[in-house]
């Protein structure tokens, strides 16, 4: 096989005629049909992959970790090597492990932040562990046989093999101090808090309970975003809104005197002058949740004639994904990036894009680029507006906009003074940000960055269009000759795998939708269940997965005037070129419907669209 040059001083080997031709058809996920995963399967070879890569990740900064940690602890901090490597981006092997044997052993706090607290809290039980197969709890009071089926059969939906329940008998006064600290942040607490606190709103030490409580409730149902509206209002409802898997969630009703003193804590614990509710402002503040540290983003701005909004970002570092997790059901594109990541070549350079709309997990995929490359050998300069996550061994600035010198290009022709390996630029949202971006990456570095747009090909289009119409030619030549991956994102909810209805194609869609989806009418399916179940709160779906739009290069330098000729004329004459590899919107979704994580019906949405 011949070899192609990336450009990054990385060959990637040539794909075979009729692979090529296949992939530009639209057929990849034909092709690789037989490798798609089972609903709650493992994939062995995935499984592998991580562990390889996890450890590899955790050899690169093993040193330099310990050498932190003996400077700590002799000036007085107590840190653990795992501690400093979860700081790192490191994923453990243990952590690995358990997810790998989550089937028929988890410990007792794996087994609480899986299974629905409706499931367990009201027996009064305390979840010690499960291994192979044997689930053992300790009940303050004796449980039936029906109690016990109904938990194996939680257990069982969540993703658990529990063949039976052993109950070990405990001295009832630790008991109840274990159910205490165990169930401290459980999603029921905070109703409890909540209902103490408004029969004596004075009550500071139970305002900042109810605070502490709203945020671990939050993390625990996996919201991104917490929402308060204080309004004065006599007849205004104050809600708190919890935004998880995309959609906002009304959480608490508070009276209008109860939400001002929330707002007014929340603003003080910022950093914010919380007696100011007419300027706009941000601050953070962090909070410790199961052991880790969770950052907390705090957005505040005015509310009609007198009120006030307030927005919480929750930056928890553990929901990071690194390559294998992202790119799971991608794992071609995975390996691509991977490989322009790691050049065996410095000064090999190259663009790679991201894009999509706001909320789409492009923030999630710059930072898993980021952990994915080798920070200890290579220099990371990242520019951002915000900085979310504060990333080890990499170098953060923050974009100050109307300050001299603090706007994203400045920030970029500044970087290149400092050596850097890869440049990671927040987003690319003008023609000067544009321009010193294709010159960082024309001079050798790596440049990552995020730009709105709706599909892969139409990157190209939001980038000429701000492109100044003096230096288009140059500029679009330079971007043809640079780019090296555009990756669009959507992030699409996925069925919960415990109560999703069970059905053919053929029965759930008409005779012209099913032909548009491509997939034979006796092809089995799942189904939106409106109902939900304990698992999924009631709602139907659990989580969120990448859909992708992909774009990828793999010309050489001189092979690429025919990209440029292309972005000159017609852009969709760059997916038939060859060495251009494609990943439709399309291809991913049947691929999702086939394998029971999307209804039919939401992805024709995706489809049409």
């Amino acid at each position: 096989m011949s070899e192609q040059d990336t450009g990054s001083g990385t060959p990637i080997p040539e794909l075979p005629p009729e692979v090529g031709e296949e992939r530009r058809a639209g057929g990849e996920r034909e092709r690789r049909k037989s490798r798609v995963t089972p609903p709650g399967g493992i994939d062995r070879r995935w499984s592998d992959r991580r562990r390889a890569r996890s450890i590899e990740g955790r050899e690169r900064y093993l040193d330099m970790v310990q050498r932190e940690r003996a400077m700590f602890i002799e000036q007085g901090v107590s840190r653990s090597t795992e501690q400093l490597l979860d700081m790192a981006g490191a994923t453990g092997t243990s952590e690995l492990e358990e997810e790998e044997g989550i089937k028929d052993r988890a410990t007792g706090d794996q087994l609480r932040s899986v299974l629905p607290v409706q499931a367990w809290l009201p027996l009064s039980i305390h979840l010690i562990s499960l291994r192979d197969g044997v689930m053992k709890i300790a009940p303050l009071n004796d449980l039936n046989q029906r109690q016990i089926d109904a938990l194996i059969s939680t257990a069982t939906r969540s993703g658990f093999r529990v063949d039976k329940v052993d109950v070990e008998m405990w001295d009832r006064a630790e008991l109840l101090d274990t159910l205490r600290s165990v169930h401290d942040l459980s999603a029921d607490r905070c109703e409890k808090t909540l209902a103490q606190w408004l029969l004596d709103t004075d009550n500071g030490l139970l305002l900042n309970q109810f605070q502490r409580d709203m945020l671990a409730e939050a993390l625990q149902m996996r919201a991104s975003d917490i929402h308060l509206v204080q309004d004065g209002g006599a007849d205004t409802p104050n809600w708190i809104k919890y935004r998880i898997d995309g959609d906002l969630i009304p959480m608490h009703l508070l009276p209008a005197e109860a939400m001002a003193r929330l707002t007014t804590l929340l603003k003080r614990d910022a950093g914010l002058n919380f007696g100011d509710r007419v300027t706009p402002k941000d601050g953070r503040f962090g909070f410790i949740w199961q052991g880790r540290s969770v950052d907390v983003r705090v957005a505040a701005g005015p509310q009609a004639q007198d009120g006030e909004k307030i927005t919480l970002r929750l930056l928890d570092r553990a929901a990071l994904k690194g390559f294998d997790e992202l790119f799971r059901r991608h794992p071609d594109v995975g390996d691509y990036l991977a490989n322009l990541l790691s050049p065996e070549i410095k000064g090999g350079g190259g663009l790679i894009l991201l894009s999509g709309p706001t909320g789409s997990g492009k923030t999630t995929t710059l930072y898993a680029c980021v952990q994915q490359i080798d920070r200890r050998r290579k220099h990371v300069l990242t520019i951002e507006d915000p900085i979310e996550y504060e990333l080890r061994y990499a170098t953060q600035w923050q974009v100050r906009p109307g300050m001299h010198g603090g706007e994203f290009a400045d920030l970029i022709r500044a970087a290149m003074r400092h050596d850097p390996d890869y440049i990671v630029i927040g987003e690319m949202r003008d023609s000067d940000t544009v321009e010193t971006s294709l010159r960082a990456a024309e001079s050798g570095h790596t440049v990552i960055s995020t730009v709105h747009a709706d599909t892969a090909l139409q990157t190209f289009e939001r980038l000429r269009s701000l492109m100044p119409s003096e230096r288009e030619r140059s500029s679009t030549f330079t971007l043809a000759q640079q780019v090296r991956a555009i990756m669009n994102q959507r992030l699409v909810r996925t069925l919960c795998q415990g109560c999703a209805h069970h059905e053919k194609l053929g029965e759930v869609l008409k005779e012209n939708d099913a032909s548009a989806v491509g997939l034979p009418p006796e092809t089995p399916i799942r189904t939106h269940n409106g109902a939900g179940c304990d698992l999924c709160n009631r709602t139907g779906i659990s989580g969120r997965t990448l859909l992708l739009d992909a774009i990828l290069i793999t010309l050489g330098p001189a092979q690429r005037n025919s990209i440029y000729e292309a972005l000159m004329k017609n852009v969709n004459d760059i997916i038939h070129e060859n060495g251009v590899i494609v990943h439709t919107r399309r291809e991913g979704l049947i691929d999702l419907i086939k394998s029971g994580l999307v209804d039919p019906n939401a992805a024709l949405a995706y489809i049409e669209e």
